[in-house]
């Protein structure tokens, strides 16, 4: 395994520790016919993977992370799905899918780059009628976002928090704790030590203000001939 892999594989670890939670909002959907699903900001694919074993549809994951895409890719080899899982190079800025493509739009951790709002007026028409958005975003402003909700078109199903001490226990600790050792193995690779560098920062700025990095899934479906309000 290449030094740059140890770090990556580590992290890949620790986030599927995520995916009880990934599960919960699935079993919020009602029962799917194998059905497309849109990963928006799909990384390497941890989430993505899951939803293709638990809906046994045809999945699309999307991202613009090329070293993350093929680290998805291969997991999509190993796994033989070649013919249901796509890796797709593309900016979650410019999707350019027909109208109603999906059944189910994906998101964990990516709205956050055009905004809660945005995304969810943006990313509606490429809904089929009655199709689903499974959010799973910063819990902050959660009223705001459930208000929102309602305004782009959309009827809520259901949504659960996360909290900041699961997120420390299941995530930055374990990570906090493999440092060193990590640095070690990643002394050769100026890249994964800027990283390494990266989250040993925002580690330090998490234990100042733990309360702030809970997060939210929300589930929701899109209702056809809504009245969308303009937005603010």
């Amino acid at each position: 395994m290449g030094e740059e892999n140890i770090l990556h594989a580590e992290k890949d670890r620790l986030r599927k520790s995520f995916l009880p939670y990934t599960r919960k909002a699935f079993r919020c959907l009602p029962g799917l016919d194998r059905p497309r699903i849109l990963d928006i900001g799909c990384g390497s694919g941890i989430p993505t993977m899951e939803l293709a074993r638990l809906s046994d549809g045809e999945i699309v994951g999307l991202d613009i992370d090329r070293p993350m895409l093929a680290r998805l890719e291969r997991r999509i080899e190993q796994a033989g799905l070649a013919g249901r899982v796509k890796a797709l190079f593309c900016s979650l800025c410019s999707l350019e899918f027909p109208e109603e493509s999906f059944d189910v739009i994906w998101a964990e951790g990516s709205i956050n780059v055009v905004g809660f709002e945005r995304g969810l007026r943006e990313w509606r028409p490429l809904l089929k009628a009655n199709g689903f958005l499974v959010v799973h975003d910063d819990g902050e402003k959660l009223t705001q976002k459930l208000a929102q909700i309602y305004r782009c078109g959309y009827r809520l199903l259901s949504h659960f928090t996360i909290s900041h001490r699961v997120w420390w226990h299941r995530y930055y600790a374990p990570l906090e704790r493999q440092l060193g050792s990590l640095r070690e193995a990643c002394a050769g690779d100026p890249a994964a030590l800027q990283e390494l560098n990266a989250d040993q920062r925002f580690i330090e700025t998490f234990k100042q203000n733990p309360k702030r990095y809970g997060s939210a899934f929300f589930i929701m479906q899109k209702e056809p001939g809504a009245e969308i309000s303009p937005s603010r």
